[in-house]
């Protein structure tokens, strides 16, 4: 068991990811400690530490931690053992912009938040948020391991690894749990078997950026699940799957796979992402207007929908501190505290993380942010050799890692033209003349200026 352990919550004041890891902690018996909550929102982060110690108290909880808020980040970061990081860069109103602003110009994104001209966009003002954290790591907490959560993925981890090289942090992204669940539908509909099948009993090998992520083999047991899978897009490509028929047109957040299966007929991968983030790195296929994205059989999320559900968990928070509603003690399917432990020395544990290229995919560059799968043990987290993708595959990918880290290298070097030609250069925004690229990037950088202050405008 370890005990006293010190974790700093960046953006405690989180109405989601913040309650997945308190209800998680408190079914782990092994780990005990304090969560630092520190958020620009001090009173949410005030109503979590109400809402972490009263599900503390609680007589089946098994992992005892004491929630505390405080009012500055040095204060959160100092000694931590573990950081964890997850904030939303900027509000819904820089949100709205970077994924409704392109739509004047008929560029549709199905969620915005990593490539594409909103992604962009909203790693610029994201990037100087991350000096800050990186600097406070090294200052307060150098040997602490960092845990991010926020998108965008690889954006968020460059900035750290260029302001401090030898920060410990990883990336998370979920994504590939879903698509595992796919295979065990694969598995079962062709094998039949009558036991339980979970996600982690289908072994993957991750190779890819985050969300656009990739498997090069897949098995269950010893059954290659390829051959199954191809023969599943074969019966259901035209009409797609889902578990719950129909349910893309009534949740933002489903699609019917039909992205996935023909990804796979085009670079014979499996893509490890969900249609609505795989998407955006090939717009020209399947976002080049609404009728498209429908035809595939995906969504595109409306911010006002985040909007409305902010809302939401703002009055589920109110009735969590008043105690009118009990917290939920339901496990999040996340993996954040399996890690943990693992880090401890209390486990060894693979799962699929980012973190910069090592070798692990040699056909990509160097120290660009990947995701492969990882070995997480006793203080270190140690990359799997993944391979090399296919080359028409990684030269898609490429063009975007050079788009991120333009986008890095002009918030490091207060140099918008760098971030322009990041712009410029995505597939969604290619198509448009120079004059209509420009005016795009222009009013978005205007929509989000008070985040840019630091480029001088």
């Amino acid at each position: 068991m370890k005990q006293d352990i010190r974790i700093a919550y960046i953006g405690g004041g989180s109405r989601g990811w913040a309650w997945k890891l308190m209800t998680d902690l408190a079914l782990e018996k092994d780990l005990s400690g304090t969560v630092r909550l520190y958020d620009i929102d001090y009173e949410a982060a005030k109503n979590n530490e109400i809402i972490g110690n009263k599900l503390s108290v609680k007589p089946e909880v098994v992992g005892r931690w004491n929630y505390m808020a405080v009012k500055t980040l040095d204060e959160a970061l100092y000694g931590a053992d573990l950081v964890v990081i997850s904030i939303l860069p900027g509000t819904f109103d820089e949100m709205y912009s970077d994924v409704h602003a392109p739509e004047k110009y008929g560029i549709y994104q199905s969620v915005g938040d990593t490539t594409g001209p909103g992604g962009l966009i909203r790693g610029l003002r994201t990037v100087p948020m991350y000096v800050e954290f990186a600097e406070g790591i090294k200052k307060n907490c150098p040997d602490a391991w960092v845990i991010n959560y926020t998108n965008p993925m690889a954006i968020c981890l460059k900035s750290l690894y260029e302001v401090f090289p030898k920060i410990k942090a990883f990336g998370c992204c979920h994504e590939v749990f879903g698509t595992q669940e796919l295979l065990v539908d694969v598995v079962k509909h062709y094998i039949g078997e009558d036991k339980e099948i979970t996600r982690r009993d289908i072994k993957v090998n991750v190779l890819g950026i985050n969300h656009f992520t990739w498997f090069d083999k897949a098995s269950y047991n010893s059954i290659d699940v390829f051959p199954l899978y191809r023969q599943f897009i074969d019966e259901y490509y035209e009409e797609g799957y889902e578990r719950e028929k129909g349910r893309w047109e009534r949740d933002y957040f489903a699609s019917a796979n039909r992205v996935k299966f023909d990804l796979f007929k085009r670079f014979e991968l499996i893509g490890a992402a969900g249609d609505r983030h795989l998407a955006e790195f090939i717009p020209y296929i399947y976002l080049r207007d609404v009728e498209t994205a429908r035809r595939w059989k995906f969504s595109l999320t409306p911010v006002e929908w985040r909007i409305k559900n902010r809302e939401r968990l703002i009055e589920l928070s109110k009735e969590f501190v008043s105690g009118e509603r009990d917290v939920p003690l339901h496990p999040s399917g996340e993996e954040g505290v399996m890690q943990m432990k693992s880090i401890f020395g209390l486990d060894t544990f693979v799962t699929n993380v980012n973190l910069p290229n090592r070798g692990q995919i040699p056909n990509l560059p160097a120290c660009a942010i990947v995701e492969t799968n990882a070995v997480f043990s006793r203080d270190d987290v140690r990359p799997v050799f993944a391979g090399e993708l296919p080359s028409d595959l990684a030269s898609i990918m490429i063009r975007h890692i050079s788009n991120q880290e333009l986008i890095v290298r002009a918030a490091l070097e207060k140099d918008i033209n760098l971030a322009r030609r990041a712009f410029l250069n995505d597939p969604a925004v290619e198509r448009l003349s120079a004059d209509d690229a420009n005016k795009l990037f222009n009013e978005m950088i205007d929509n989000t200026k008070e985040y840019l202050k630091y480029l001088g405008l």
